[in-house]
Parts: C-alpha cells; structure tokens; sequence
C-alpha cells in the first residue's frame, strides 16, 4: 500500500569547523554559472552549480552538487546587497518557486539580485524523494493506509549519509554559495522552515548577514509538529469570522456544528462517491476517511484565498456532496513540491525526538485534528534513520542583526507566538502581526512593500505599516457558482453513491 504523503506532510509544514577558516576555504570550491532560461521566467537568468563536501568534516570525501539560480535585479546599477531566499518545509527547493518568487518580489527585484539556493536533498542538490509519493491517487489513498513498509521502500531509494542532510549543514552549502560568489555581506529572507534555516544562519555566520527578514516564524525553541493547538485556533477564527459576515452567517448558520458531524460520521467509516475524474473524464472512486478530509480541510487554512472555500466545502460535504472537496484535492494533484524523504530526515532527528509525551497530549487537547499530526508522523520517525544535531542546535539565536518578523494572525502552523518567542531574544528586532494574514504575510503586496521598506532602511522598528489595515478582512464563498473565490469545474456537483 502506497502512503498518502500529502496527509502526513499536512502534520508537520513547516544539521566543525570553525567559521572564519571555513569560509575561506569555501571560496576555492568549484563554481559554475552559466546563463539559462527558467520554466515560467521568459527572460534570461543565471544557473548555478558549487560542489561542497557532503560531509564538512571530511572536506576531502564525498562531494555533491548545490544548485542555484539567480534572478538578476533590473536595475543593478546601484549594486545593492543581494536577497537571499531560504525556502520551506522543510522540503521545499527554491529553485523550483523561481517562477512565483520572480513575480511574487518584483518590487525586489527592482534593485537587488534574488539568490534562489535548491537546499540540499531537494530540487537538484542532491534530492532525497520517495517516488512512490510522486504516483499516488489522491482520491482513493487515504492517510489510514500508512503502512511501515512503506518506509521501507522509501528508504530503499535514498543515496548517501542521511545524517549529513541537516538543517546546519544546509546552512553551511548557502555560505559557501555567498562565499562562492563574492558578496561580503548577503539579506535572507525565509518563509515557514525557512525561518528555522535563517536562525541556524543567524547563529553560525551572523557576520555574513546584513539583515534578517522571517516570516511566519517556526523558531527554535518550538519543534516543528506541533500544529494541534494553532490549526484549531485558526480553524475558530475562521469560523467566528463566517458568523460575523452577514452572508456567511446567513448561508452557514451551524458551520462548527456540521464540521463536527462530518468527522463523526467519517470516524465510523470512510465515504466513497463517484466522480469523474477532474483530468481525464473517467468515473472515479473518490474515498474520504476523517483523516483525509481534516487534513484537506487544515491544508485550506494556510492562505485567504483556499480559507474563503471552507465553510462551503464543509456545508456541502455535510449535506452528502464531496465533489467541491474532490476538486479542491485536484487543485493540489501534481504535489506539495516538498521532498519527502529530506522533510522526514530533519523533522524526525531535529524536532520530534523534542516532543514529549505531555507536549503531545497538550497539542492533542482540541477539537479540531486532535492528536492526529503528530500520531502519523511518529510512526514514520519511529523507523527513521537516526542522527544527533550538534550541541549548539537548539541554543536560542540572539544576533544583533536588523530582523524583521513578520506573523498572521490566521495562520494555522506558525502562529504569532512564534514569532514571539523570536522577537523576545533579537536585541534588533520588531514583530508585526497582520490581523487579515493567515501563512507567509509576504503573500501580499502589502507585506512585500514593508519587506522592500526594510530592506532599504534597515530600522525595523521605524517601518510604515499602515498598508496592514488596508487588507480586507476573511470574505468566504456562499455558493457552488460565485461568491469570494472561484471553485474549478472538477468541484461542481455530479451523482454520488455513498
């Protein structure tokens, strides 16, 4: 049985040798940069490849490849230090966001070169990916079938020391990438995960950093898996936010209650319906367990846009239509583009032998996913292959380095007590929370213009913030044809046999 990757990665997104002789030898490592076209980028960009070793304390043994690429600024001309963006997770390969984060940070790119570094076990640094996760049908695996073997199989097709692929290591290649190309000083930007990557950076090469943007912060102190609590509050605002707009409240007046009654039933028994096929036409059994549907539900809340399709997908999942929930998992079928097996690696040695088995009954205590995240990612860390982070992982990061943290007040896995706990140590630093934000407040223009603010400025607590009371607040879909977002025709009811 082939393991429904995308339910457990719902559960959990989003490691010597002494600094300075280090980066000097960084510099002689082999660098190649040509210019190349990205898919989704017209122009032209540059690609990159640096060899690093594979292990820093055996320079001279194993080596593998780090890609990256540059997306050049329009206007070098004023030679600005570059951005350096440090993506999600853990899993996520920058180089394979290129596309979003080109337009996404144009305002950005205006003046600064763009560093898009592939962190090694993703993208083509070296990839650890199960591919049976690439194969599976998202409409009839359901999470329940997890199955050990499964791992096993995962595991088979993995190369390389495991222990190697951590989160400082990973911070390691991005120096020698900086190194590599001769900037003294770099900005870093990280999203999710990638603002544990920017600690870690923070703590081993402070002197590498001009300034430090985090956003939708998962700092150290707080192990990555521990969504129970803040996936439920985020799940109550939304609801709270549904009853205090008139046509939601009107169109879904017992939102809470039906949420309850779905997972109930489904608890008893998965629901199978007939569908057709959102891409190839073809009659379709599309099965929803509890889990299945939870986790699509929790995976929605992560953004506005998905957050304003929820009350409808439940209300109509209620009165016995899945298809609008089949069509939102079509949306999503050709992945999460996180690699699997480099998200289990860091996630089973670097946080969760962290979680005790208080932290967990605690997550466990709300009426949303209960213990489910954490119960699945424990059996897949409980035959993980194992390593020990170095003794200055999980010390708390204090640079005095320009930061600015940046949290939604929505948001369902970092939620702004994260960013909290950051802030509270970075003698330089200042935390804005955006009230109308669910995950990554850089989404908007509005976080983007504060980022580009900061990033010229470098005062973060003299940033103009007033764009924040401008996003609108939560608006939501209060039918199949129309409302605040638009639902694909994979979602538009057909006859179901349950």
């Amino acid at each position: 049985m082939k393991i429904n990757w995308k339910g457990l990665l719902s559960a959990s997104l989003l490691i010597a040798i002494t600094n300075s002789s280090w980066a000097e030898n960084s510099v002689k490592q082999p660098l190649t940069l040509t210019s190349c076209y990205i898919e989704g980028i017209r122009q032209q960009v540059q690609c990159g490849t640096l060899v690093t070793p594979e292990n820093y304390e055996k320079p001279d043994g194993v080596k593998i490849d780090i890609n990256f690429v540059l997306l050049p600024a329009i206007d070098n001309s004023q030679e600005k230090h570059p951005l350096m963006f440090l993506a999600g997770g853990p899993g996520q390969a920058a180089t394979e966001l290129a596309s979003h984060i080109f337009r996404g940070f144009n305002e950005i790119r205006k003046t600064r070169d763009l560093i898009l570094i592939d962190q090694r076990g993703t993208g083509q640094s070296h990839p650890l990916q199960c591919e049976d996760s690439l194969e599976i049908d998202p409409y009839t695996s359901i999470p329940e079938d997890f199955a050990l073997t499964d791992i096993e199989q995962c595991l088979a097709q993995l190369t390389g020391d495991l222990s190697q692929y951590n989160s400082e290591n990973s911070i390691r290649d991005f120096e020698a990438v900086r190194a590599a190309l001769g900037h003294q000083q770099v900005h870093i930007y990280g999203g999710s995960y990638g603002t544990r990557a920017g600690l870690v950076y923070m703590r081993m090469f402070p002197n590498s950093l001009k300034s430090v943007v985090l956003d939708s912060v998962g700092p150290i102190e707080v192990p990555i898996g521990l969504f129970g609590k803040s996936a439920e509050q985020s799940f109550i605002k939304l609801v709270e936010n549904c009853q205090n707009e008139l046509s939601c409240a009107a169109q879904y007046p017992e939102l809470a209650n039906e949420f309850a009654a779905i997972t109930n039933k489904l608890s008893q028994a998965p629901v199978t319906v007939e569908i057709d096929h959102p891409r190839l036409g073809t009659n379709t059994a599309f099965i929803i367990s509890k889990d299945k549907f939870i986790s699509t539900i929790q995976m929605q809340l992560y953004s506005m846009e998905t957050r304003s399709l929820v009350p409808l997908l439940i209300h109509q999942a209620y009165l016995g239509n899945y298809k609008p929930l089949a069509g939102v998992i079509a949306q999503s079928e050709g992945g999460m583009g996180i690699y699997i097996a480099l998200h289990f690696n860091i996630v089973c040695n670097e946080d969760y032998p962290r979680i005790s088995a208080g932290m967990k009954a605690d997550d466990a205590d709300n009426n949303f996913a209960k213990g489910m995240s954490l119960t699945m990612v424990g059996k897949v860390c409980a035959v993980w292959p194992k390593y020990q982070p170095s003794d200055d992982f999980y010390q708390t990061v204090s640079a005095d380095i320009p930061t600015l943290i940046m949290s939604g007040a929505l948001d369902p896995v970092t939620p702004a007590s994260n960013g909290e706990k950051s802030d509270a140590h970075l003698p330089n630093s200042h935390h804005i929370i955006s009230k109308n934000n669910a995950h990554i407040v850089a989404s908007t223009a509005c976080g983007i213009k504060i980022v580009n603010e900061f990033l010229e400025q470098q005062t973060p607590k003299e940033l103009d913030e007033s764009c924040l009371e401008e996003i609108p607040d939560e608006s939501f879909m209060v039918g199949l044809n129309g409302g605040a977002a638009q639902v694909t025709p994979s979602a538009m009811p057909t006859k179901a046999k349950e």
